[in-house]
């Protein structure tokens, strides 16, 4: 018995998990596509719209540092993402990223 509740216990954890992905992804603002990633900088180079609350009018492609090093490995060249960006001591930083669904 205890091993069912436990069994049970990691099931709800994990779908949880999976559930609380898309409600991430949902939550990002930003339409990208992922150009190129450089872990050892920690930055990742981003082809997006526009985003107004950083004034940027015009879709580009830049750089951006990323907030943390675990963002990086959630991604990879060509893929297509929703962000979520901040000017953090003066650099455009990712603070959240998320394949599009």
């Amino acid at each position: 018995m205890r091993k069912l509740v436990h069994v049970t216990s990691c099931i709800m954890a994990l779908s949880g998990l999976i559930g609380g992905t898309q409600a991430l992804a949902q939550s990002l603002p930003i339409d990208g596509t992922v150009t190129k990633i450089d872990e050892a900088a920690g930055k990742i180079t981003l082809r997006h719209g526009p985003i107004k609350k950083l004034d940027m009018d015009e879709g580009m492609t830049m750089v951006f540092k990323v907030q943390t090093p675990e963002l990086l490995k959630q991604v990879r060249a060509g893929d297509k993402v929703k962000f979520d960006a901040e000017k953090v001591n003066g650099q455009m930083t990712v603070t959240g990223i998320a394949k599009a669904k």
